[in-house]
């Protein structure tokens, strides 16, 4: 069994249907701590000890957030800036979160048509992602294919009670180890692991 700690970053839940239905169940499960850092932190004052404490009781880390100009939030970026220090996330002796999986799980407005290299956005949401991906790979953590829920503003109720239903599943899953990394990793996202 793996523990898993989803940071989840959103500036303005109330807005936000699909991020609500996404989150509404995951206290429920076991081995999965949400941690919601516009909540924790409404003031940006980031507690750095236990963030810290947080990441080292957990196996996989998972970045939840919406897809703000195409980065993350910003209570998510300063979390990153003064959480992940040297000398204990990276660096000579920084060995704290070695081994340890980060992955994204992401919702755009745009569809994911808007996101490849022919489109407005000129570029895929993987591309977007290297600073993360990169950010993982300096602390020597592997980087898992994100999972994105994407035409947010479109989506029926059904389809966000799928795609609440699949990030469920994916939690537990992550949390059983039932996933073949070696084989996650061949993929570009969640998303096409889980329709091959």
């Amino acid at each position: 069994m793996s523990k898993v700690l989803i940071l989840f970053a959103h500036p303005a839940l109330e807005k936000s249907r699909v991020n609500k239905r996404l989150i509404r169940d995951v206290k429920s499960l076991n081995n999965i701590t949400l941690n919601d850092l516009y909540e924790e932190y409404y003031d940006f004052n980031i507690d750095v000890e236990r963030e810290k404490k947080l990441l080292v009781e957990h196996d996989i880390i998972i970045f939840h957030h919406p897809f703000f100009w195409y980065s993350t939030p910003a209570l998510l970026k300063q979390w990153e800036d003064l959480v992940l220090e040297h000398g204990w996330a990276y660096g000579s002796k920084g060995t704290a979160l070695i081994g340890k999986k980060l992955m994204n799980i992401i919702t755009t407005g745009g569809t994911s048509q808007a996101y490849t290299k022919e489109s407005i956005n000129r570029h895929t949401i993987r591309e977007f992602l290297i600073p993360i991906e990169q950010t993982a790979k300096l602390c020597g953590m592997i980087y898992l294919p994100p999972y994105l829920i994407q035409g947010t503003h479109r989506l029926t109720e059904k389809e966000i009670d799928d795609y609440a239903s699949k990030y469920i599943q994916i939690l537990k899953d992550l949390s059983e180890d039932k996933f073949k990394i070696d084989e996650l990793l061949k993929h570009e996202t969640m998303n096409d692991f889980l329709h091959q």
